[in-house]
């Protein structure tokens, strides 16, 4: 049997805090378990401060659970120091966030090669030129980050995604800084690709129809699992 892509056993998270001059902890997460198998796709839903992103940065590794384990890959990441864990999050997982995250001072095609040079892949250049080219930018290779529309700048950040080939694409808000019809567009190409490449989709959303369009939704509320569905 295939281990899950994603593991959550027991999670939860608190984080020091501060009320009325007292020092205490707040809880974010209680308690979470679920897994992710290859080829699903999730939606994680809930209202804003229920824990929807605090979950997806502890799915990365970009932070870790003050209790219980998160494995990915069949690593569990609460034992790899942040050095092995940037490394596991480079050959397992794509990102695509709402606010794009594309680096200014590069071009669309350097925005796309990057990782790839950081992971020594020896054919950057074409990889980039290629999925580009699949998100309809192949016009744009030349053009910074402020000269794209923000349509243009998450199909960038999705050609970056896609180009590792991750097992795992994990979206936050993906369509929350578009307008709904370019939004409409960037989550059919999304879909379309992530199809095309048999990746595993997690992806946090407000919007109730993205969610209908994966095979199961995680829906939280106060920090905590109150449906599993499909």
């Amino acid at each position: 049997m295939k281990k899950p892509v994603i593991e959550l056993l027991a999670v939860g998270k608190t984080v020091a805090s501060s009320a009325d001059g007292n020092l205490g902890t707040l809880s974010i997460l209680h308690d979470i378990t679920f897994t992710v198998q290859a080829g699903e796709s999730v939606a994680i839903v809930g209202a804003s401060g229920s824990g929807k992103s605090t979950l997806l940065g502890l799915m990365a590794g970009l932070d870790l659970p003050t209790a219980g384990s998160v494995r990915l890959g069949g690593e569990n990441l609460g034992l790899l120091d942040e050095d092995d864990r940037a490394a596991l999050r480079g050959r397992v997982l794509g990102f695509v966030f709402q606010s794009f995250q594309l680096l200014p001072a590069l071009n669309a095609l350097e925005n796309v090669m990057l990782p790839l040079e950081l992971a020594n892949k020896p054919d950057a250049r074409a990889l980039a030129e290629a999925m580009l080219n699949r998100v309809g930018l192949g016009a744009r290779l030349t053009h910074y980050p402020k000269h794209l529309s923000g349509g243009e700048q998450q199909r960038v950040a999705l050609a970056r995604a896609f180009a590792m080939q991750p097992h795992l694409l994990l979206a936050d808000e993906p369509t929350g800084n578009l307008d709904a019809a370019t939004g409409a567009q960037v989550i059919e190409l999304m879909f379309a690709m992530n199809a095309e490449a048999g990746t595993t989709l997690v992806l946090v959303t407000h919007d109730p129809q993205l969610a209908q369009r994966c095979g199961r939704t995680l829906r939280l509320a106060s920090g905590r699992l109150v449906l599993d569905g499909r």
